[in-house]
């Protein structure tokens, strides 16, 4: 009988009676689990194509058509979408980079893609207008904290101009930013965010330059600023509010709406700013009603409600005499990173034509019927325009894998004089079948931690917990195949494959290129970019080379939800191996940290013309060792300084040679230089 302090040990899991064990168990060599499946692995190898890791990776729900996978095996980039059918090879722009002399990490742009989701916006947006027959215009605007960087910037106000698509800031600095890249006044420049004089003083300044520069006030106290500025400089002000709506998005950001949101002015502070306003003859600036309900909102219910309840509001500061005309929808259209297409947190449950017709329609609804004339729409969508254009391109530098049978057969083979964990982990091996694989896995724990408990009380050697801790993993990997056998397996099995999982070791920081990753658990799409008509014989999850245990990633996207494993190919010896993170070019780089001192990745911008060549337009050298150092306050000279000092005591002492000083100095000044990312 099993002891009430065994059961307790597991859990109220008992294991199986083990029979009494004769002089010399009929024992057999613990074959390696994959010689198991043998024959139906290579019949899987035969059958697989490109078009399997296609489906596999899921690339054409979540690539929105720009990327897919070609018959010899490559992912390709669509850059025109569906609008022309031009592929281009990323193993190829990966060669190109390799030629110039770019090491990995890259963070890759592809242009038209930016190019193409300004116009996609404003196309489907118009299209929209003109089928619903709605009076207004649209003006798109893009919110520069999504993608501070100046070649990103500069980028989209060259695309949008020919939409009059504006530029939205909520800092000084980045108000600065914007008026550098704009060129075309009649885009409308958003000011949001906590305002002071220096700030107020700035956008003043562009209204009187001829920009169509709107002052959204958060905060009641920025009303009399706003007022005692222009008075002062003598500039009639574009004002507008953000309102506090009683409608709020869901997912991470669900907190930049509602009622209790930290941002905008209640309904009660919107009626003090219109009496304010029209006490001091300045009714008429009030031009803009602005609300955010939130980031990547996955549901249309929740953008609907809102633009409906928006509408209300406008509706009554038009009553109140506000000469209005635009409405501000803020943020929210979502990317569907997992491809799913549901109200997941990761994905959305709507199309692009469906969100504008959407937002269209609930405004027409409720100033229709209040007899208000309709008003431009802007929206502030920053993550649907520039996630997809963004790709960071990493190799893998090492795998580390569970080994469980490197050592010659015999040396696994179950003998008398073995502990008993030993000889009833032999027989659990022996008797797995598809009926008892949840019984065997628990027994396995069970065994495996008996023999490590023997261990600690030096009742075993090494050597035996070592043969102890091949045969757990051996029943493990045989439970593993065994259960994808099962028209449904057992939930508690669910673990074993992130427990057998390979670890890849990529050249790429999570916390400086994928912050999200780690902070708030996005989901990125995540695959091979080469070897997809080959099946991916692993399941991996991914570290990056920071000595950080968070430094790694876990969660993938899968048809079916989130799964803990990548499929992934065996690395070839000799052979580089690339993965790419996929609609990366929101918020990541701005965000990103100098966790262990790596900094940014290198940058390539890469145009692909219509005949399907592509050339490099712009190249940015990743943060150089000096750089990174200078950062948190090191003087790279002094450090050289410094080095120099102690080499040269070194040669006083005796313990190196002056050629030996040349060297190591040589050797630092060297890696000042370099990348900060692992070279080849």
């Amino acid at each position: 009988m099993w002891s009430a302090e065994k059961r307790l040990l597991r859990g109220g899991v008992f294991p199986k009676r083990i029979r009494q064990a004769p002089k010399a168990l009929p024992r057999q060599p613990v074959a390696e689990p994959d010689e198991v499946c043998a024959l139906a692995k290579k019949r899987t190898l035969q059958r697989w194509s490109a078009e399997d890791s296609a489906e596999l990776y899921g690339i054409r729900n979540w690539g929105s058509g720009y990327f897919d996978v070609s018959a010899e095996g490559d992912v390709v980039v669509r850059p025109f979408g569906a609008k022309k059918d031009v592929t281009v090879s990323i193993p190829e722009i990966i060669k190109g980079m390799r030629e110039r002399g770019l090491d990995m990490p890259v963070l890759l742009r592809i242009e038209n893609i930016l190019d193409s989701q300004i116009s996609l916006l404003h196309e489907t947006f118009s299209t929209s207008i003109a089928r619903l027959g709605y009076k207004g215009a649209y003006r798109g605007v893009f919110p520069i904290k999504v993608n501070q960087q100046q070649q990103v910037v500069e980028k989209i106000a060259h695309f949008g101009a020919r939409y009059h698509h504006g530029l939205e800031v909520g800092s000084k600095a980045e108000l600065m930013a914007a008026m550098s890249q704009m060129r075309d006044h009649e885009a409308c420049l958003i000011c949001n965010g906590y305002k002071d004089e220096e700030f107020i003083d700035l956008g003043l300044y562009a209204r009187k330059m001829g920009f169509n520069c709107f002052f959204v006030v958060e905060m009641p106290t920025e009303l009399e600023l706003i007022l005692e500025r222009s008075q002062l400089m003598g500039v009639k002000p574009l004002i507008g509010v953000r309102a506090k709506l009683s409608a709020k998005g869901s997912g991470h950001w669900q907190d930049s709406g509602g009622e209790r949101s930290a941002f905008g002015l209640s309904s009660a502070q919107v009626v003090d700013v219109v009496d304010r306003l029209r006490a001091c003859g300045m009714l008429d600036c009030f031009r803009l009603l602005h609300f955010h309900i939130g980031s990547q909102v996955p549901n249309i219910r929740d953008i609907r409600a809102a633009a409906m309840e928006g509408s209300r509001v406008y509706a009554g500061l038009v009553a109140e005499g506000a000469p209005m005309g635009y409405l501000d929808l803020g943020g929210g259209l979502a990317v569907d990173y997992d491809g799913s297409r549901t109200n997941f947190v990761s994905s959305r449950n709507y199309t692009l034509d469906e969100y504008c017709t959407d937002v269209l329609e609930a405004v027409m609804t409720i100033l229709d019927e209040c007899g208000v004339e309709h008003p431009h729409i802007i929206t502030e969508s920053g993550r649907a325009t520039v996630a997809y254009y963004s790709i960071l391109l990493f190799n893998i530098l090492d795998v580390s894998r569970i080994e469980y049978g490197e050592a010659p057969l015999d040396a696994l083979m179950v003998s008398e004089d073995d502990p008993e964990p030993i000889k009833n982990l032999g027989e659990v091996y022996a008797h797995i079948t598809l009926r008892n694989l949840q019984e065997c896995y628990n027994d396995a724990i069970y065994y495996r931690d008996e023999m490590r408990q023997l261990f600690l009380h030096g009742r075993v050697t090494l050597r035996q917990r070592t043969v102890a801790e091949r045969l757990f993993w051996a029943v493990v990997k045989r439970v593993a195949q065994e259960k994808n056998r099962l028209p449904k397996p057992p939930k508690d099995l669910a673990e074993i494959d992130y427990a057998l999982a390979d670890i890849y070791y990529g050249n790429f920081s999570v916390f400086q290129s994928l912050p999200d990753s780690w902070a708030i658990d996005q989901l990125f799409p995540i695959m091979p970019v080469h070897r997809l008509n080959e099946f991916p014989q692993r399941q991996a999850i991914l570290s990056d080379i920071t000595c950080d245990s968070d430094g790694r990633i876990d969660r993938f996207i899968d048809p079916y939800g989130v799964k803990s494993t990548l499929d992934v190919h065996t690395l070839e010896e000799g052979e580089e191996y690339y993965l790419g993170a996929f609609l990366v070019g929101a918020y990541q780089e701005t965000l990103g940290d100098l966790h262990n001192l790596l900094g940014d990745t290198n940058v390539v911008s890469v145009r692909v013309n219509e005949d399907g060549s592509f050339e490099f337009v712009r190249e940015i050298k990743g943060d150089s060792v000096a750089d990174i150092l200078s950062y948190v306050e090191y003087d790279p000279r002094r450090i050289l300084d410094d080095l120099r000092q102690m080499a040269e005591k070194a040669v006083r002492d005796g313990s190196i040679t002056p050629a030996d000083r040349f060297k190591i100095l040589q050797a630092f000044e060297d890696g000042l230089r370099g990348y900060t990312y692992f070279e080849r």
